[in-house]
């Protein structure tokens, strides 16, 4: 009884360390944010700010004659534009794709998906010079819809892979019980595989919505203008050649985690148990 005590205490210890591990970063970025540019660059380090400092969450939000403000306004609607359309494109193909893997017999299955897998695992800079010159042959550079297709490239492997083993653990017996009774093979999905994954669908939005929430390489060399760039290259661009407001980083870095720290609360039971799933079987 004492040993299980003991192992109670030590558990709740490291979360504790892991949870102030986590958030001490976002409560600095927090101080940061509303602290004057002096305390942030102050040595030695002030740790609560003189003053609280709201005029850069104004001018980024509020202030319609800020040219900053403007910048990052349009970058958050061109982020929400990318995010939101990468994610109903590669959904629509990596559901209909992780079906066909997981329930469909053809030759070398398991081959193309592991080429689909090792194309997300290139890094992206082996990828840029190739994906530049095929945006600039179809006129799509500095434009959302260029972003949207890019963005698609890298996370349709993800959600194949990660959904072609969750629908594996679905057993299927349920989608046979269904045909049996008259239903098409894509009704079956659509009836009976769906709602069973619900979880790892779930998961699957999340994480394909976050690889295009924070993309930086491409949107960063696929984009110009305001017309186009997205939240990670308006908040790089804060940093001046001899001067950065460390503090309208911090704020800006707050306002564009909102909307995934909103997903990721909302779908939270969710992403865990799909995780875990579709962890099962490979």
């Amino acid at each position: 009884m004492k040993r299980k005590t003991v192992a109670t205490v030590a558990t709740h210890a490291a979360a504790v360390v892991v949870a102030i591990a986590c958030l001490a970063p976002l409560a600095w970025t927090l101080l940061a944010s509303v602290s004057p540019q002096s305390d942030i660059v102050a040595r030695p380090a002030r740790w609560w700010p003189s003053e609280f400092f709201l005029d850069r969450y104004a001018a980024i939000l509020l202030d319609a004659d800020s040219s900053v403000g403007a910048s990052f306004r349009a970058a958050f609607m061109n982020s929400i534009v990318v995010g939101t359309s990468t994610v109903v494109i590669s959904m629509v193909v990596g559901i209909l794709g992780a079906y066909a893997f997981s329930r469909l017999r053809f030759p070398f299955r398991r081959t193309t998906l592991m080429i689909f897998l090792a194309t997300y695992m290139l890094p992206q800079v082996a990828l840029l010079i190739p994906l530049y010159l095929i945006l600039s042959s179809l006129g799509l550079l500095d434009t959302t819809l260029g972003l949207i297709l890019v963005d698609c490239a890298l996370v349709v492997p993800f959600t194949l892979w990660i959904l072609s083993n969750y629908f594996a653990t679905i057993p299927a017996d349920l989608e046979e019980a269904a045909r049996i009774d008259g239903t098409t093979r894509l009704g079956a999905l659509f009836r009976v595989i769906l709602p069973s994954a619900r979880p790892g669908i779930f998961a699957a939005m999340m994480f394909a919505f976050l690889l295009a929430w924070d993309e930086f390489m491409y949107a960063l060399i696929f984009t110009s203008t305001d017309n186009a760039k997205t939240l990670p290259v308006a908040i790089a661009e804060f940093a001046g050649r001899y001067t950065t407001d460390f503090g309208l980083v911090a704020a800006g870095g707050l306002i564009a985690s909102i909307p995934p720290v909103v997903i990721a609360l909302v779908f939270q039971r969710h992403v865990v148990s799909g995780l875990a799933a579709g962890a099962v079987k490979g």
